[in-house]
């Protein structure tokens, strides 16, 4: 498994306040990010995933993980985590306060939580999205369904519209990114805001 992605200068970090010299233009990226597509797949790495790239069998499953909408923990200063309850029908993301200080002032007790929500309903589409659609095999109906809570219908419209632009195709039951939608996640995933 090899990740691999440009960098992105973030809001509120040094970086961004005080870009490096010799950043390349989108255009330079864009050539640099295809030369090391044509780079991996000759040394035999597939992409699988938006930035991650695999040899046959050797995908990250702790990432596939999270790209499936799976559940995870979050242990230690500033981790995330999300658990889905079936019975109950939502969807939990609890952090942890970011300060390392914070946190192990009060690590093992309900006050290293910096925050929860449950997630409400009518973004769950939004967030389903924002994962699944990084990888190549894209998503069952079936697995939405399950994953969510809400029916296959709710999403119609959008997914609709994804399928106009040739952002994504259906094969029967599974729905999967083009490479153009590959190319525009971001804008794919908005149509899911609902």
């Amino acid at each position: 498994h090899l990740s691999h992605y440009q960098l992105t200068l973030e809001p509120n970090t040094v970086f961004f306040a005080r870009p490096p010299k010799g950043i390349p233009d989108d255009d330079a990226a864009w050539d640099i990010q295809e030369h090391c597509q044509r780079l991996l797949a000759d040394a035999g790495y597939a992409q699988y995933e938006v930035s991650a790239y695999a040899k046959p069998g050797r995908q990250c499953a702790h990432n596939l993980n999270y790209w499936r909408f799976g559940d995870y923990l979050g242990i230690g200063a500033g981790a995330h985590g999300k658990i889905s309850s079936g019975a109950e029908e939502h969807v939990l993301r609890r952090w942890k306060h970011k300060h390392p200080q914070t946190y192990l002032a009060s690590a093992g007790t309900a006050a290293s939580i910096g925050g929860d929500e449950i997630v409400p309903r009518e973004r769950l589409p939004f967030e389903y999205m924002l994962n699944l659609l990084r990888l190549h095999e894209g998503f069952r109906l079936s697995d939405f369904e399950a994953s969510t809570g809400l029916a296959a219908s709710v999403i119609a419209v959008p997914l609709a519209r994804a399928l106009a632009q040739g952002w994504m195709t259906r094969q029967g039951e599974r729905v999967v990114p083009t490479e153009l939608g590959r190319r525009f996640t971001n804008d794919v995933v908005e149509l899911f805001l609902g």
